[in-house]
């Protein structure tokens, strides 16, 4: 029988929870207007969606304590559940083969939205590579830029911490388990750090715990949310070279720091400049190098939030042919000092949300710059 109306999180929760391959999942929710409308369409359906029997006896009777744990926990502050179809989620991520059905969030979801570098390496690393890390993230928050790892020991957590180093300086993590806990547990003070000025996000539901699969398919988001991702120190078998495969699989752009023959850590980043990834030795030549995607992106993205194609380059004083009201409110909002996001929300009325994604736009077209979580006009 067909499930009842059910509240918009439930539904999509209960497709959360029902768990196993993501492509039934993703083309139920493609299928349908929303969650809750694919759960009322019935097993039928369920089943021409490519559904196992195992997916759909959890999709008509969910675990029901996984159900009301994930729900108390979207009840505290700061807590957040976007579904692929909303207008939230996303869209860099959105553009990979297989996006999350969900994202749990434990921040701010504007975060997903700014430009970002993903910085991901070895959980052993040198002390070098702990240092180039820590480096690379520093340089690259002080330039404007998000910086997304993983929450892990090592290179992530140098990149998290360079990153914080920044006064306004962003970060965003994913991770493999669900965002009630923190894995490794003693970077518990660092999940806090992050998410109360960026966002710790994973796919998974409150009191799933971590598992060795969850691992790789972590991985894919790290690099979807990103416009390139810098490999540090990765050995020949290590999950830095899955993240760098699932940028390079999603078209983005693949970078690597080149190390001493002599050291383990750094063969895997030797395999990758081999294969094609850029060789990066300054934090300024990550940036050069995202500046071709980032133009191609920016076109992707307009067409997506339905913003005008840009016919002419406006002059210096006079906004650009962005002709949506939204678009001309903001760009007078922006000055040619650099101006935060609460003073933008003031100014022109818009929600954070629809800030974020307008200023994703912008600034990849070349129109807005912004540094330490502050944005003005580029002259």
């Amino acid at each position: 029988m067909p499930i009842p109306c059910l509240a918009s999180s439930t539904a999509l929760l209960t497709l959360v929870l029902a768990g196993g391959a993501l492509p039934p999942r993703l083309r139920l929710l493609r299928r349908f207007p929303d969650a809750a409308a694919a759960l009322r369409a019935g097993p039928t359906a369920w089943q021409a969606a490519g559904c196992t029997p195992a997916q759909r006896a959890k999709l008509a009777l969910p675990d029901e304590r996984y159900l009301a744990h994930a729900l108390v926990w979207l009840a505290g502050g700061r807590h957040h559940l976007l579904g692929l179809t909303d207008p939230d989620y996303p869209a860099l991520l959105a553009q990979i083969e297989e996006p999350p059905v969900a994202l749990f969030v434990d921040g701010d979801p504007a975060r997903l939205w700014h430009p970002a570098v993903a910085v991901v390496g070895s959980r052993s690393p040198s002390a070098g590579g702990r240092e180039h890390a820590h480096a690379f993230a520093t340089a690259l928050a002080a330039d404007g830029w998000s910086v997304i790892s993983g929450l892990a020991t090592g290179v992530d957590a140098e990149a998290h911490d360079g990153a914080l180093q920044v006064t306004g300086g962003m970060t965003v993590a994913v991770v493999a388990t669900g965002l009630d806990q923190t894995y490794p547990p003693r970077h518990a003070a660092l999940h806090e750090r992050i998410a109360a000025v960026g966002a710790v996000v994973s796919e998974y539901a409150p009191g799933m715990p971590a598992t060795q699969a969850h691992f790789p398919a972590r991985n894919r988001i790290i690099a979807g949310l990103s416009l390139g991702t810098v490999v540090i120190e990765a050995a020949q078998r290590s999950g830095a070279l899955i993240t760098a495969r699932c940028a390079a699989e999603a078209g983005r752009e693949v970078f690597a720091l080149p190390g001493s023959i002599r050291n383990p850590r750094a063969r895997g980043c030797h395999r990758l400049i081999r294969q094609g990834a850029a060789l990066v030795e300054e934090p300024a030549e990550v940036t050069a190098g995202l500046a071709a995607l980032a133009q191609t992106l920016a076109g992707a993205l307009r067409t997506r939030l339905d913003a005008p194609t840009e016919q002419a380059r406006p002059a210096p004083e006079r906004a650009p042919s962005y002709t949506d009201p939204d678009y001309q409110c903001l760009w007078k909002a922006l000055d040619h000092d650099p101006t935060g996001m609460d003073s933008l929300i003031q100014r022109s009325g818009l929600t954070a949300a629809q800030l974020s994604a307008m200023l994703l736009v912008m600034e990849l077209d070349g129109k807005v710059m912004a540094a330490h979580g502050r944005y003005c006009r580029k002259p």
